[in-house]
């Protein structure tokens, strides 16, 4: 068995903000990928508008850098839950991970999560303590913290040896020394060359690629990205593909690529342990094998976990449909919906007894609403219904998914998070405080339960609190969960809104509209003090009369709207209540738009 020293393949993970983009920034630019005089933004990993918005990693990416003439693959992995799907994919085409960790903030849920897929596949770990230039910061401590959760997790005797480095990503150095404030990242590089093995197989072996990930180019079709598990590959060459039904399919290698940095470079051959990219094959997918003809052996693919929530997506039947969006039929969000599931492992798209509705699965709210935000933006117009949980059966039991929930808040606000949790069926499992006052808490949830929570939780603790969670199995059904105590405000009529109407309707709630925006009958324009849905006229127009009274004509004060975000409105529905999306225009609406078709269905139910 060979094994190629002048290759590295790693992967980074860690909880979401602990500054791996930033880390990769680094090793790029002081590995000389830039040129000296090249202008390069920060974060440059996270490409898409999406991420570069929000500050997060949405999907996994491939670069590499050269150091002392090894080539290092890295592959960037999202920090969030939800995105879990990217990360157990991309652990096939590794050989050991950095485990990435804040030196403040200490072992978050999701360092729990990946470095568990790491370690359960025998990956080798390399720890790096990030922000050890923070104020607060506590490194030594949270070495001992990420031994503990080695032991916990049960990691054999060599991943519990595991080398440790000290880095501040943000300035750009590394140190065996928690104390060191200044250097570069060669600590960091040495370390990566000497702990984490180099590829092993057999080189001169019948061809085997496992394709963990999938891109898509304009000029060649859909290119799969995989790994040379052994043999070697030329361009040109004929392939069987093993597909993920047993069947299989004779293909020819049109092109290869390797990543060099940030680009995608062509080369003629590739062999064991290289990650490559590969295009011709037009109906590729993850986690099917590409094997020699003489030898086709299917390699077995990672277990992706299941998804948790669902919502159904619904072609726009409202008033105002069509006026916005540039793909509307169920044709057109029926092929986008399943597009997606080729390249979202963890997300499944199911078809429906009618034609116009789509239930779609994934691992949660973040994972579908990213999905909702890049369809609006590529100019589809739906519908989504509330995200429900998905129930199973075990043993005969109806189960549902858990929550591990991690909450970190000042002192004053402990009292309103626990009163809230606890009557949406949380149990605490662990408290402390932390230096500077804050308080830890850890809870045990369903996952129903932190549906419109995140709202809540950011008015009862001003926005201090920091909620991070992840999922934790599922346990019986812990009974019903009272849901949005507040009714809406519904229109009544179809028109615009005026500052006379909004004026007197104002007292009832909340408002999410101003003046001059047009409504329809059924919509809903706020949030109801009262645990009643209210139907009121905001188009009201004030009369004009010839009568004058001292004061009537005075300026009408309006309170300011309460503009509501993609997830804010996905947790504000109810169940007799929709979403509709377009790519300009959020709006919440009644399922029925008419009241007295309203009135008649709620009179049927009782």
């Amino acid at each position: 068995m060979a094994q190629r020293d002048s290759i590295r393949n790693i992967a980074i993970i860690a909880h979401v903000d602990h500054g791996k983009t930033t880390l990769v920034d680094e090793m790029l630019k002081q590995s000389g990928t830039f040129r000296s005089n090249e202008t390069v933004q920060d974060r440059v990993m996270d490409s898409n508008d999406l991420e570069r918005e929000r500050g997060i990693t949405i999907l996994s990416k491939n670069t590499s850098v050269h150091y002392k003439d090894v080539k290092i693959n890295i592959i960037d992995t999202p920090g969030h839950a939800d995105f879990g799907g990217e990360v157990e994919r991309i652990m096939m085409m590794v050989d050991g991970v950095l485990l990435l960790v804040d030196a403040f903030e200490g072992c978050m849920p999701q360092t729990r999560f990946v470095l568990k897929k790491a370690l359960g596949l025998h990956k080798k770990a390399l720890v790096v303590v990030n922000k050890i230039d923070r104020p607060g910061a506590r490194p030594l401590e949270v070495v001992d913290e990420v031994l503990d959760l080695f032991i916990e997790l049960g990691a054999d005797d060599d991943q519990l040896e595991f080398p440790v480095i000290f880095a501040s990503a943000r300035d750009g150095y590394s140190s065996k020394d928690p104390n060191a404030r200044e250097g570069d990242m060669r600590p960091l590089l040495d370390a990566i060359l000497e702990e984490i093995e180099a590829p092993k197989g057999e080189i001169d072996a019948p061809l085997q690629i496992l394709f963990s990930s999938l891109e898509y180019d304009d000029y060649v079709g859909r290119i799969g990205i995989g790994r040379v598990e052994r043999g070697r590959i030329n361009r040109n060459e004929n392939i069987v593909l093993c597909k993920a039904d047993g069947s299989q399919e004779q293909h020819k290698v049109s092109k290869l690529y390797q990543f060099e940095g940030l680009k995608r470079v062509e080369v003629e051959s590739a062999e064991m342990g290289d990650i490559i990219c590969v295009s011709g094959i037009a109906d590729i997918n993850i986690g099917e094998t590409a094997c020699s003809p003489e030898c086709i052996e299917p390699l077995p693919f990672i277990k992706i976990d299941e998804p948790t929530i669902s919502m159904n997506f619904i072609v726009n039947d409202s008033p105002f449909a069509g006026r916005e969006g540039k793909f509307v039929t169920s044709r057109n969000i029926r092929d986008r919906l399943f597009k997606e599931v080729e390249t979202n492992v963890s997300m499944r798209v199911e078809e429906t007894e009618t034609t116009d509705t789509f239930k779609v699965s994934g691992r949660g709210e973040l994972h579908l609403s990213i999905l909702i935000e890049t369809m609006r933006r590529q100019g589809y117009e739906f519908q989504v219904s509330r995200p429900k949980v998905i129930l199973k059966e075990i043993n005969g039991v109806t189960c549902e998914p858990m929550e591990l929930l991690i909450v970190e808040v000042p002192e004053e606000y402990v009292g309103a998070v626990i009163e809230k949790l606890g009557s949406r069926k949380a149990e605490l499992e662990n408290m402390g405080t932390r230096d500077g006052g804050s308080t830890h808490l850890e809870f045990k949830i369903p996952s129903r339960g932190l549906i419109g929570y995140r709202s809540e939780f950011m008015t009862d603790t001003n926005g201090n609190g920091i909620m991070n969670q992840l999922f934790a199995g599922y346990e019986p059904y812990k009974g019903d969960i009272s849901t949005r105590e507040r009714g809406s405000i519904v229109v009544h009529e179809t028109g615009v809104s005026t500052g006379y109407g909004l004026f007197n309707t104002q007292d009832r709630g909340r408002l999410f509209i101003g003046p001059g925006v047009e409504v329809y009958e059924g919509m809903i324009v706020g949030e109801c003090a009262k645990n009643e849905d209210v139907v009121c006229n905001v188009c009201k127009k004030k009369q004009l009369t010839n009568t004058r009274a001292a004061g009537s004509d005075d300026a009408l004060r309006l309170v300011p709207p309460t503009v509501l975000s993609l997830e804010q409105s996905m947790e504000f529905i109810k169940d007799d209540e929709l979403l509709e999306v377009t790519p300009k225009s959020l709006r919440l609406r009644k399922r029925i738009l008419s009241k007295e078709l309203r009135m008649k269905q709620m009179f049927k139910h009782k």
